[in-house]
């Protein structure tokens, strides 16, 4: 983890991962996936059960593929600080 102030957001979240005790690993992955499971929960609701989520997202990414690839590195940013502040505590 010298490098900290190198590479991608990408990079230094994965980087954080690998030398992050197994434990937090496992509980931030399970933060992550809880927001998105509430996010497709938000964009189905009222949808029919027909609706395809996934549809629809990727749509969006390709329509908005600046604006999503801006969040995604200020969310790999977010989470490799809360690794990081857990590390320390």
């Amino acid at each position: 983890m010298d490098d900290i102030l190198f590479g991608t957001p990408k990079s230094k979240f994965l980087d954080v991962l690998r030398h992050a005790s197994s434990e937090i690993v496992d509980d931030e992955i399970d933060k992550i996936l809880e927001k998105y499971a509430a996010m497709e929960l938000l964009l189905s609701k009222d949808k029919g059960e027909n609706y395809d989520v996934n549809e629809d997202i990727n749509s969006f990414v390709l329509e908005n593929l600046d604006e999503v690839s801006k969040v995604k590195d200020d969310l790999y940013i977010e989470f490799t600080g809360e690794i990081i502040c857990r590390l320390d505590s």
